[in-house]
């Protein structure tokens, strides 16, 4: 079946996307007047897209490729500017197959190169002369500020990837938004907290910018789960860790103290 009515069959199929979309409108809550949404290739498809319009959410989703939509791009106007890192820029109205209106497509052009490799962070179209990023969306804000948009999604994932795997926010503990939202607060005040730990633990002549990420599960090996022990005398505060510990001084398995 055509990409364009339809994601492949190892994906979700447009009337799961759709379904999908409903559950996550009804756990939002009332007062949530506007909704903007970033969506990778899995969601081109004609249900996510009427999904999307007939809840009133706006929506910049990456196209995927088909000979139809290469025949687009090949016939765009593409000119060149300065406000995009892209060789050349350009949009045009669409009307993908069996959808039921033309929409706004936004492409970017970059001269292929054998030696270059762009990010995968939205699905390419690879032709031997250009290569592609493709998206389709309702918004009438500028090419360039759309793009900008959507590529905060990357920085985003990245920060909730690392949540789920580190500050069990993966681990929603309600179908309540209220309860879910504060739940969220605090994987993220968990998070910010071992931001903090590097800070602390870092040498003094250290920069910022040179230190290296800890997960919250490294620093809960090094920092919390540790046999050590803490004692008092002549008005120091001391530990003593294990003789094999690497916070130990050179050559000493004694105590360390601030």
């Amino acid at each position: 079946m055509p990409p364009e009515r339809c994601p492949p069959a190892n994906r979700p199929d447009g009337h799961e996307i759709a379904a999908h979309l409903d559950a996550v409108g009804q756990g939002l809550p009332t007062d949530v007047k506007r909704v903007y949404a970033r969506a990778d290739s899995g969601f081109y498809c004609r249900a996510a897209i009427q999904a999307y319009e007939k809840k009133g959410w706006h929506y910049i989703v990456v196209a995927r490729k088909t000979a139809r939509l290469i025949d687009e791009l090949q016939a765009a106007a593409w000119k060149p500017s300065p406000k995009t890192d892209a060789d050349e820029p350009c949009e045009f109205l669409y009307p993908p197959q069996g959808w039921a209106k033309a929409h706004r497509f936004l492409a970017l052009r970059y001269t292929r190169k054998e030696e270059d490799e762009k990010p995968e962070q939205y699905q390419l179209f690879d032709t031997p002369e250009y290569i592609y990023p493709v998206f389709v969306t309702d918004l009438d804000n500028p090419l360039d500020r759309l793009v900008w948009f959507y590529n905060q999604r990357a920085g985003a994932e990245n920060l909730i990837k690392k949540a789920n795997n580190d500050a069990g926010l993966a681990a929603n503990p309600s179908h309540r938004w209220t309860r879910n939202a504060n739940w969220f607060q605090i994987a993220m005040l968990a998070y910010n907290l071992n931001c903090w730990l590097q800070l602390f633990h870092r040498e003094e002549n250290a920069a910022v910018e040179t230190l290296k990420h800890t997960t919250l599960a490294t620093a809960r090996l090094r920092f919390l789960f540790i046999a050590a022990c803490i004692w008092r005398h002549a008005g120091r505060t001391c530990i003593r860790y294990s003789d094999h510990h690497q916070e130990n001084i050179p050559g000493r398995g004694g105590p360390r103290c601030p």
